[in-house]
């Protein structure tokens, strides 16, 4: 993995990104870092113009997985320290429409951070038949990861590995700014989860 750092003019947008914007953006694999930061910085990228880009009020409710076995991704989850909104399963002919598959019926529960800015939805399928796949590897276009910002990553890591959940490969150490890892967590997801350093 590439740590792609801001330069030239954007030196002091870097500087001020809230925490969790910059834990994303050191994450990034495969993306225009510098465009990234031009939008944060109320620049547009090159080739497009402000009245090009329509403004809407927007809002991120949740990333929903599908899962191979829902009560296990409920308690990986939870242990992490997620707590569940609530269980159902869906159905019906709206399902189908939505979702594009004719006989769409799941079980699907609701999970949310404690802070209750994030939510997570895990779905597990009744019909059709789930259909596995390979594990994601990182640098597969499609959905990457989901990722935490925990506490305490030593005791993060021991939740997971009960569960028998692992780190890809090891520990970063980000500038001693985050320790990070990736997981393998439950159904082949990849789970992100990062400590933030104390800073003197």
């Amino acid at each position: 993995m590439t740590i792609v750092a801001g330069t030239g003019d954007h030196d002091d947008v870097l500087h001020t990104l809230p925490s969790e914007f910059l834990i994303t953006l050191i994450m990034l694999n495969n993306c225009d870092f510098r465009g990234a930061l031009a939008c944060t910085a109320g620049h547009p990228s090159p080739g497009r113009s402000p009245t090009s880009l329509p403004r809407m009020p927007i809002t991120l409710d949740n990333v929903a997985i599908a899962v191979r076995d829902l009560d296990e991704a409920i308690a990986f989850f939870t242990d992490l320290g997620l707590a569940v909104l609530g269980r159902d399963t869906v159905r019906g002919a709206w399902a189908d429409t939505a979702v594009g598959l004719d006989g769409n019926h799941v079980a699907m529960a609701m999970l949310q951070t404690p802070d209750g800015h994030g939510r997570l939805e895990l779905f597990e399928y009744i019909h059709p038949d789930a259909i596995e796949t390979t594990p994601t590897r990182p640098n597969e276009i499609g959905m990457h990861r989901v990722a935490f910002s925990v506490d305490d990553l030593d005791a993060a890591l021991e939740i997971a590995a009960r569960h028998g959940c692992h780190p890809l490969r090891g520990v970063a150490n980000y500038q001693d700014v985050y320790r990070l890892t990736y997981v393998r967590g439950p159904s082949g997801i990849i789970v992100m989860l990062a400590e933030e350093l104390a800073q003197d």
